[in-house]
């Protein structure tokens, strides 16, 4: 069963909490192709805040200066995509390191896209050994 996050009750904690949220799922928004631009009704639908509330943070995004302004939506700023790639690769960074029989935290892998298909490849060359020979 997942666990679910909820915002912290402080207020300080609550607009840190919100700002990574935001930040992240516009990443992943604009990442997928889905648009570049949101508005409250989108966070709500993503996020669960209501929207009154997420107005509350994206306008606080704006005047933090990682957000910019587009008519009555909001696109990540430079330094916007910069935080939500870190806050996104953050939430994941548990989900991404290797396993048992998977590369090291050294391995050049990690690097470099063509050394990952590389070392899956060879991964799975000596998964198909380790079959046949049981």
């Amino acid at each position: 069963m997942e666990e679910v996050m909820h915002p912290p009750k402080s207020e300080a904690l609550r607009a840190l909490y919100w700002r990574s949220e935001i930040l992240q799922v516009m990443f992943w928004l604009k990442g997928e192709g889905f648009g570049d631009q949101v508005d409250a009704t989108l966070l709500e639908r993503f996020l669960g805040v209501d929207s009154h509330i997420g107005v509350q943070y994206l306008d606080r995004l704006l005047i933090e200066g990682y957000v910019e302004r587009v008519g009555e939506r909001y696109r990540l700023s430079e330094a916007g995509a910069r935080e939500g790639g870190l806050e996104f690769a953050a939430s994941f960074e548990e989900l991404m390191k290797p396993t048992h029989g998977e590369c090291s935290a050294d391995c050049w892998c990690h690097n470099s896209p063509d050394e990952a298909d590389a070392c899956m490849r060879d991964r799975a060359m000596k998964e198909q050994l380790h079959e046949h020979e049981h």
